[in-house]
């Protein structure tokens, strides 16, 4: 009964405030915030669906204002992270117990913006539908039932990495065999399983939540944490910010460390979109990748989740297609809408990997483990 109560106030506070903002601007009124650690950035108290209910819809334009002054004026509201690489939004991503402030592909907002535990929001709306055709032309929702999709590689994301001159047969990707948020985790073990999988690069965890994981009653990766429970598994638990340098210190190490085990390596973040996108396109460019190539590998996965060809949506293939250009831009450290063709995209791969903290010797090593 007591629960029921706090319940039912709460959902009362927020109508109040939905009420009070009639004829004025709709707003939330200060509502508390907590961090999200795996990537830094700051859920909102709400859940997406309470939030919704205030009358905020996908593709308005809000403010937002914490109360130590900091501010934030006129960003996207999107089911997504569809703004520009380096932009902030407030993002409510299926799957995702609330809203979330976050700088896309960038560092931590919780950081930025000086909060903590006791730290209050405002979300005010700034203007309704702002933003409504980008947030069309992107909004992408997958389903997590396996029999949605054609195939158990489909439904894993699980593939081999192939392009340039990489060795054949040594390099795969995947949805998480360990996460099994999605449901995808039992499918992507049996793969990396069948596939023989003896080396594993995790993007996703530290010890901490790979512990978690295991502890679930949903855990049936038996063959993947044999694989941890013999060393076979580098934790690296990077965020989404691949133009940081501690990014390229993980991931540099990463790929050393690959090159004093035995293949075929797996590498997957939770939905092997992202980041794995970007760690697959230095792995490609280190190895004569084209650009196209490249992008070609990242768009595969559009395809296996959401359908997305340049036969089915043109338009929006190519708008999800710039966010694998920017993956090539960072690389080489070249400006967004460079023409893609006049990249060296090895050289830019090589350099990253320098900024990582390895020498010419070391990343020779790599590049000769995984070319033909």
């Amino acid at each position: 009964m007591k629960k029921r109560r706090i319940a039912l106030f709460c959902t009362a506070v927020f109508l109040l405030t939905l009420f009070a903002g009639c004829g004025k601007k709709l707003t939330t009124g200060k509502i508390g915030v907590s961090e999200y650690e795996e990537f830094g950035t700051v859920y909102i108290e709400p859940s997406i669906e309470e939030f919704n209910n205030l009358g905020f819809v996908f593709g308005d334009s809000v403010d937002v204002k914490f109360d130590n002054g900091m501010t934030i004026e006129d960003i996207p509201y999107y089911s997504g992270y569809y703004c520009p690489v380096g932009e902030t939004l407030l993002c409510g991503y299926p799957g995702y117990p609330h809203p979330v402030i976050a700088c896309n592909y960038g560092g931590s907002t919780w950081e930025q913006y000086g909060l903590n535990e006791n730290s209050k929001v405002t979300i005010t709306l700034k203007e309704h539908g702002k933003y409504l055709e980008i947030q069309e032309l992107y909004a992408l929702i997958y389903s997590d039932l396996r029999e949605d999709f054609d195939s158990d590689v489909v439904f894993a994301n699980f593939r081999e990495i192939a392009g340039g001159n990489l060795k054949k047969g040594a390099f795969y990707r995947s949805a998480s065999p360990c996460d099994n948020q999605h449901n995808r985790a039992s499918c992507a073990n049996a793969l990396a399983e069948e596939t023989g999988i003896r080396y594993v690069l995790n993007l996703s965890e530290n010890e901490e939540k790979y512990q978690a994981l295991t502890e679930a009653e949903d855990f049936t990766s038996s063959y993947y944490d044999s694989l941890k429970q013999n060393g076979k598994v580098v934790l690296m638990s990077l965020n989404a910010n691949y133009r940081a340098d501690a990014f390229a210190k993980v991931v540099a190490d990463a790929f050393l460390s690959m090159t004093r085990n035995e293949g075929p390596c797996l590498i997957h973040c939770l939905e092997g979109k992202d980041r794995t996108g970007f760690v697959c396109a230095l792995l490609l460019a280190l190895a004569d990748a084209s650009a196209d190539e490249i992008l070609d590998d990242y768009m595969i996965t559009y395809d296996n989740y959401y359908h997305v060809t340049a036969e089915s949506n043109p338009k929006r293939y190519e708008a999800i297609r710039g966010i694998g250009a920017d993956f090539l831009y960072c690389i080489c450290e070249a400006e967004k809408g460079a023409d893609l063709a006049g990249l060296d995209l090895k050289k830019g791969a090589e350099n990253y990997l320098r900024r990582g903290g390895l020498n010419d010797d070391q990343i020779a090593e790599i590049e000769a483990f995984i070319r033909q």
